[in-house]
């Protein structure tokens, strides 16, 4: 769970992860701790989408006005984080809405923007997945599919860039989930309670520190959480330059044909995953293992 987080982190096109398993096993943990390892990365000042300024292509309405109006646009460094969308979500409050009255009075559309607005760039994470409204999946898989969030009411319409890295958890006894969703997974990873007892007594024992503040506790994570962070910002720069051999990328073809996989999408997401991998364990190319 904890390594298939991180190769999405360092590799976003890997296409998320989704989290499977009984409830009390840490995975909306995991995933909400996730945020304070994630890298920072530029955004265009004052954008409530975060656009990236490089990517001028990809810039959202408002950004591209202000390039042709001024030449350059102002920058400034944030954190990655995880955006969370609400089980209970309406339709309006994860797409955006159009002030429609506004639009037919002056001719300026007013856009108020959704969850998929701050997961741009982002990850957004949908806890209990499964039990998500159909109509709310369908938007998902659209602007996962575009990159693209287009909100339409009443002839009126708007679009901004909605990128982001898609990470769910659900509890497979409360219901399965859409194949069209499943299938928008890059990773899935099965997670189980611990059955050794000690195992299960030093987790205990740790939940204790941290709610009462040990701050011996505290400072001994945070040094590891520190070194976890930079190691991921080094892999995200080092990527780029993993090799992938064309023999390795014919073992990843047949095991996928030995596997019966439908579609190419597998093939694509190891050859992602293993490049991510080897950047993180510091290697200029995949291993066989």
């Amino acid at each position: 769970m904890k390594l298939a987080l991180i190769l999405n982190a360092i590799v976003p096109a890997i296409g998320g992860v989704l989290i499977r398993g009984e409830k009390g096993t840490g995975k909306s943990t995991a995933v909400r701790a996730l945020a304070r390892l994630l890298p920072e990365h530029q955004v265009v000042e004052g954008c409530h989408y975060g656009c990236d300024p490089a990517d001028v292509d990809n810039l959202c309405a408002d950004c591209r006005l202000r390039l042709a109006e001024h030449g350059v646009l102002p920058v400034h460094t944030r954190r990655m984080r995880v955006v969370e969308l609400p089980i209970n979500a309406s339709e309006d409050r994860v797409v955006g809405t159009i002030d429609i009255e506004s639009a037919l009075r002056s001719g300026a559309r007013r856009f108020e923007p959704g969850v998929l607005a701050d997961a741009n760039r982002n990850i957004l994470y949908v806890d209990e997945v499964n039990l998500l409204d159909d109509h709310l999946v369908d938007v998902l898989l659209d602007a996962a599919a575009m990159g693209v969030n287009l909100v339409e009411r009443e002839g009126v319409s708007f679009a901004h860039p909605s990128r982001f890295i898609l990470v769910g958890t659900m509890n497979p006894e409360e219901g399965e989930l859409r194949p069209q969703l499943l299938d928008r997974f890059g990773l899935c990873v099965d997670v189980e309670g611990i059955r050794d007892p000690d195992q299960r007594v030093l987790i205990a024992e740790r939940d204790a520190d941290f709610k009462r503040g040990d701050h011996e506790f505290l400072n001994e994570f945070a040094a590891a959480d520190h070194n976890l962070s930079r190691a991921l910002a080094e892999a995200i720069g080092a990527v780029v330059g993993v090799k992938v051999t064309p023999g390795q990328t014919r073992l990843v073809s047949s095991i996928c044909v030995e596997a019966d996989v439908l579609g190419h999408r597998a093939d694509v997401v190891i050859d992602r995953a293993m490049r991510a991998l080897a950047a993180y364990r510091r290697h200029h190319t995949p291993t066989r293992e």
